[in-house]
């Protein structure tokens, strides 16, 4: 009898451990910009920040990128897509269902790429909680990392120069 309670035991263990998926966001802002307009394109600092980004990503493998349709984020992400061989989603923070972006990128490692008005948006929609608040103009080094494991969420603000 204590066998089959044993066996029983380590079924409901391996069922409950399954369920329990882990998501990883990385949120980042575009890097340094050549200028004020509309769609600019990376500054020569911004092009090495990028390239800088795509160090610090090269041990993880990204499942999905997701990159707003301007030239400064497209810009940022690409060494990492490259190098991942990953394609580059683009998509409108102003349009973003959070809970299908949640179910669409469930148990997978994600990047996305955005702005100073947009990514600390994005990030509290995700953790649930009003907590980051714009990124200053002068600030491209920010990186926050949001790991959800069941109903757990963590969540970390990284800054690097």
């Amino acid at each position: 009898m204590k066998k089959y309670l044993w066996l029983v035991a380590f079924f409901v263990l391996q069922v409950s451990f399954a369920q329990n998926k882990v998501t990883t966001y990385y949120f980042i802002r575009h890097a340094e910009k050549v200028d004020d307009s509309k769609n600019t394109n990376l500054s020569e600092m911004g092009t090495e920040r990028a390239k800088i980004w795509n160090e610090l990503f090269s041990n993880i493998n990204f499942d999905a990128i997701y990159a707003t349709d301007y030239n400064r984020t497209l810009q940022t992400v690409t060494p990492t897509a490259l190098s991942q061989k990953l394609s580059i989603t683009k998509y409108n923070p102003k349009m973003i269902d959070i809970e299908s972006f949640k179910k669409e990128n469930l148990d997978k490692k994600v990047l996305i790429v955005g702005h100073s008005n947009t990514i600390p948006n994005f990030v509290n929609q995700i953790i649930d909680q009003n907590i980051y608040t714009d990124i200053p103009e002068n600030t491209f080094g920010n990186l926050y990392i949001v790991t959800i494991v069941g109903e757990a969420i963590n969540y970390q603000l990284l800054k690097l120069r």
